[in-house]
Formats: structure tokens, C-alpha cells, sequence
């Protein structure tokens, strides 16, 4: 899968659990760890990890293999590690200390 395919799919499947304010950023030159971030907002601790969780599925069904998912039992913020992308999917409060976006973009 293409980058940009795989974007898509992380996107697509994070809107299928209501994922809110689904945003990517083009991090290529920026960070050593991945190309690009993905970062979503979930709407409670439940929500957050349901999100995650379902990303992680419908990945497996596809045939992907996640690198690493952390903070499902948190359900704060859940990283999902593709490699080349990483879906953050996060409760606003804490979407809004951290500002990814504003860090990265």
C-alpha cells in the first residue's frame, strides 16, 4: 500500500468510528521517527480506544501489520504505529496541551 493509500485508509477507518477534526501532517524531513501523523479526536476514555482499536482491526483484515499501538488502556491518547504514519488519536484536552499540529505543522 502507498503512502498516501495507507493515509487514506487510517483516515477513513478513524471516520468510520466518528473520529472528529481528522487531521494529517506532512512531518518528512521534520521527524526521524515517521513521515507523517494523522491526529483525530475522540469524544471520552471509551471512544478514544474503540477508535484505535478498530484502525488496528480493519488493518489486520487488510493484511498490515501495526508496528506498535500505545495508550488503549489509557484511552488519553492512543498512538498507532504504521511506520511511515502514526494515527494519534486523542481526547481534545489533551489534543489541545499538546497541540501536535502546531509542533509539527
Amino acid at each position: 500500500m502507498l503512502r498516501e493509500e495507507l493515509n487514506e485508509f487510517l483516515a477513513d477507518k478513524a471516520d468510520d468510528m466518528k473520529a472528529q477534526n481528522i487531521t494529517t501532517i506532512d512531518v518528512q524531513g521534520k521527524s526521524s521517527v515517521t513521515d507523517y501523523m494523522i491526529i483525530c479526536t475522540g469524544t471520552s476514555k471509551t471512544h478514544v480506544s474503540s477508535i484505535a482499536g478498530h484502525v488496528a482491526n480493519e488493518l489486520k483484515k487488510s493484511g498490515l501489520e501495526t508496528l506498535g499501538m500505545d495508550g488503549e488502556k489509557e484511552g488519553e491518547w492512543v498512538v498507532v504505529d504504521m511506520g511511515s504514519t502514526m494515527l494519534h488519536v486523542m481526547q481534545q484536552e489533551h489534543r489541545e496541551l499538546y497541540q501536535l499540529e502546531k509542533l509539527w505543522g
